[in-house]
């Protein structure tokens, strides 16, 4: 047996479809509800509703890409090893980095605004902890409390995790209708559509940026984290694409709740002394609209509220982290350790240690929720494009492997999703675009070392195979420092063809990235695996059919 397969051995199928539906939706409702509403109404005013459907469509048709996947190889850390499956080590390992870098951000976040909303009770010593664009000292020393409670809940075993995290989703939901109910019959102005600069005030530029960088690509990011604790599935081809796509569903029909609600629940006065929707400044957005409408019992369930949603996403933020880590170990770009997983418990410590450091090291470079979300938002994208190439990549190489979930569309979703993760990165806006992508070439060294000690021969076909991925980024940062202005370009890119530019840039890279894949060792060793798996199964099965005959 490998190595792989043996730490792998040491996860515990334990999780259902609703149990990982849970996770899907816990990871989708965060924070994002929280700020949401209002950091996409700032941008794109009551246009704000169409960015959370524009959201909710890319997100679940990157998601249909990596349901097949997911179902093919249910492993920890799924989404760290799809690429690397496909197209070998650097193009395998740029996904996996831009992945680990969206998700392990989204563990400080949380935990930021958790003690952001808390700035806005009438307390010297809370107000004190956020100065109205970061966190003060004191505001990252409690935020840092908070992260260790997200490790501790996660460190001892995968079954609290399930029931802790089970409980606090049906809370989760709970609250974010009833407060978009409670708003809505409070004050429901319909004005506030047409007024203040109309449906789109700052143009449909800015409803598309909003998709991006508002927190919304942030919020719907959460599909993936049923993916990344594939292993500890107890039927991952039935339950893996059910709690992706029934997860994504749900939290749009209770993002778009809380869009209107807050649209209408905005006091008109509000809007007039701030010039229109750009002008809102929020601490606790949902619960100072609750106290202007005299709802303080509401406003004390949102403080609540405030550490049980975002604490229940970091906890399981810090769960599916530590399984990606452990996933990049066994791709072969991490010291040995981090793949060691605790047979008692099924918890990666290690991994989940390193993890638990990084999210400080966030935390205090980046002190506001806002801040955080940008980031998270683009390199969330740019993990997403290696799911379309793949899963149309290893269809071409392995038809073979046994695929619990196939769409007869994939041909088509596919490329349409490579069209929609470019278009979504773009419209980020320049200069964060190429400040993300940078990031990005930050973790190359670390490649480096693993790989290039190798020899010539073996490593030239990795680096043939991934071309295309440091291709896309460069000519991506390129477009988008070229764009149009209202994108933060140059504007050497006329309005309306700047979006066509793009698509077909996806759609090209989408074709050379098919193209580039090749039958890698990644790729023979996962069908070795398979192919035992399947060998044991087979003679589980002719004992019990002997059995029967026995009996």
């Amino acid at each position: 047996m490998s190595t792989e397969q043996g730490s792998q051995s040491h996860y515990r199928r334990s999780l259902g479809t609703v149990a990982l539906t849970a996770v899907g939706l816990g990871s989708i409702i965060g924070s994002g509800w929280l700020f949401g509403a209002e950091r996409a109404a700032a941008l794109a005013g009551p246009a704000a509703i169409l960015a959370w459907v524009i959201g909710a469509v890319v997100a679940l048709t990157i998601a249909l890409t990596y349901t097949e996947l997911g179902s093919m190889f249910p492993k920890a850390g799924g989404m760290v090893r799809y690429g690397q499956y496909s197209h070998g080590s650097l193009a395998g390992y740029l996904a996996a980095w831009a992945n680990w870098i969206a998700i392990v951000s989204v563990i400080p976040g949380e935990a930021t605004a958790s003690i952001q909303y808390m700035s806005s009770w009438d307390f010297a010593w809370a107000q004190g902890l956020y100065d109205g664009k970061e966190l003060t000292g004191t505001g990252v020393a409690a935020s840092s409390v908070l992260l260790l409670v997200y490790f501790f809940l996660n460190w001892f075993a995968i079954t609290l995790f399930a029931k802790t995290n089970t409980a606090i989703t049906v809370f989760k939901v709970v609250v974010p209708v009833l407060t978009a109910g409670a708003l809505m019959f409070a004050h429901f102005d319909t004005s506030n559509v047409t007024s203040h600069g109309g449906f789109t005030p700052n143009g449909w530029s800015a409803v598309f940026s909003a998709v991006a960088v508002s927190g919304i690509v942030w919020a719907f990011n959460g599909f993936q984290s049923p993916l990344n604790m594939a292993a500890e599935a107890r039927n991952p081809g039935k339950s893996l694409p059910k709690a992706v796509i029934g997860s994504i569903l749900i939290a749009l029909v209770i993002y778009l709740a809380l869009q209107v609600a807050f649209l209408m629940a905005v006091p008109a006065e509000k809007l007039a002394a701030g010039n229109g929707w750009s002008g809102l400044a929020f601490n606790s957005p949902l619960a100072d609209l609750a106290i202007a409408w005299g709802m303080n019992w509401l406003a004390l369930l949102l403080y609540a509220d405030a550490f049980v949603s975002p604490s229940g996403t970091g906890m399981i933020y810090a769960a599916t982290t530590s399984r990606m880590i452990h996933g990049v170990q066994e791709n072969g770009h991490l010291p040995g350790v981090f793949g060691k997983v605790d047979p008692k418990t099924g918890v990666p410590k290690p991994a989940l240690l390193l993890n638990l450091v990084v999210a400080f090291v966030f935390l205090a470079v980046f002190r506001g929720w806002g801040s955080i979300a940008e980031i998270v938002g683009v390199a969330t994208v740019i993990s997403y494009i290696t799911g379309p190439v793949a899963v149309m990549a290893l269809r071409r190489l392995a038809p073979e492997l046994p695929r619990p979930v196939k769409l007869r569309a994939m041909p088509v979703i596919a490329p349409i999703a490579m069209i929609f993760g470019s278009l979504v990165m773009y419209w980020a806006r320049w200069p964060l675009t190429g400040k993300v992508i940078f990031i990005m070439a930050i973790g190359l060294p670390i490649w480096a070392w693993y790989e290039l000690r190798k020899p010539w021969a073996e490593l030239k076909p990795h680096l043939k195979a991934g071309a295309w991925m440091v291709t896309y980024l460069l000519v991506m940062a390129f477009v988008s420092w070229a764009g149009g202005k209202e994108f933060g370009g140059q504007g050497y890119l006329p309005e309306g063809w700047d979006i066509l530019v793009v698509a077909l840039i996806g759609l090209a890279f989408y074709a050379w990235g098919v193209r580039s894949a090749w039958p890698n060792p990644s790729l023979a060793d996962v069908r070795a695996e398979m192919a035992v798996a399947d060998g044991e199964s087979a003679d589980g099965r002719e004992r019990s059919d002997l059995e029967r005959v026995a009996g």
